[in-house]
C-alpha cells in the first residue's frame, strides 16, 4: 500500500485538494479533524488535558482557544499538550492504515498540515516514517495572503506569527515529491491532481 502525505502552508488550498482526493475515491486521514474529535465531548484527550488544564474544560470538551491562550502565556505548555495529543493522533492514524490494508487499498493519503515542521523537529525524513510520496499544495504568496486574511478573526499580525512557525513554502516545494499549484482554477488544480494520482497508481505498490 502506497502512503502519500498531503501538506502545505496555511492558505495554500490543502483542504480543497484533500476533498478532491476523497472525490477520487482515495481514503484520507485528516490529522486536524482527528484532533477536533479528540477534543470533543467524549474524546480521548479530554480527561488528560482537563487534568493539566482544568480551565480549558467546557461543556464536556476542550476549548482550544483556552489552550492557545495558555501556550501564549507559557510556551512550555505546548510540549505538555503535544505529549498527550500526538500519541492519540498517532494511534488513530495507525488504525486508519490498518483498516485500509485490510480493505486492500493500494493508495491512501495522510493529511498532515505540519509534516515538514514535525520531521525537522525529529530529525527525520518522510521515508523514515513510512511515507512513500509527499504531495505539497502551493500558491503564489499574494493569493495565500488574500485567502488567509479573509478568514474570520485573522489579522496581518496573526498571519505573520503563523508563517514564522512554518517551514517556508519554497523549502516545502523543494522537499516535495509532487507539487499541486492551487493558484489557478479549480479545474486546473484537479487536472494536476489527477495526473499525480494516475502516476502514483501506476507505480509499483509496496506490500
Amino acid at each position: 500500500m502506497k502512503i502519500v502525505a498531503l501538506t502545505g502552508s496555511i492558505g495554500m488550498g490543502k483542504s480543497t485538494v484533500g476533498a478532491m482526493l476523497q472525490q477520487l475515491g482515495i481514503p484520507l486521514f485528516d490529522a486536524d479533524a482527528s484532533v477536533h474529535a479528540l477534543y470533543a465531548p467524549g474524546g480521548a484527550a479530554v480527561a488528560p488535558l482537563a487534568e493539566k488544564f482544568p480551565q480549558a474544560l467546557k461543556d464536556g470538551g476542550i476549548d482550544r482557544s483556552v489552550l492557545a491562550a495558555e501556550v501564549i502565556r507559557d510556551p512550555a505548555c505546548l510540549k505538555q499538550i503535544e505529549a498527550i495529543v500526538h500519541p492519540l493522533v498517532g494511534a488513530m492514524r495507525q488504525d486508519f492504515l490498518a483498516t485500509a490494508r485490510q480493505r486492500g487499498e493500494s493508495l491512501v493519503v495522510l493529511d498532515i498540515p505540519l509534516l515538514f515542521e514535525g520531521l525537522k523537529a525529529r530529525g527525520h525524513r518522510a521515508s523514515d516514517e513510512g511515507i512513500d510520496h509527499v504531495l505539497v499544495v502551493s500558491a503564489p504568496a499574494e493569493q495565500q495572503s488574500q485567502r488567509v486574511l479573509a478568514r474570520p478573526g485573522m489579522s496581518a499580525e496573526k498571519f505573520a506569527t503563523i508563517l514564522a512557525k512554518q517551514v517556508p513554502d519554497a523549502e516545502k516545494r523543494q522537499l516535495a515529491d509532487s507539487v499541486i499549484d492551487t493558484g489557478t482554477s479549480l479545474a486546473a488544480t484537479e487536472a494536476q491532481l489527477r495526473a499525480v494520482v494516475q502516476q502514483l497508481r501506476g507505480q509499483e505498490i509496496r506490500p
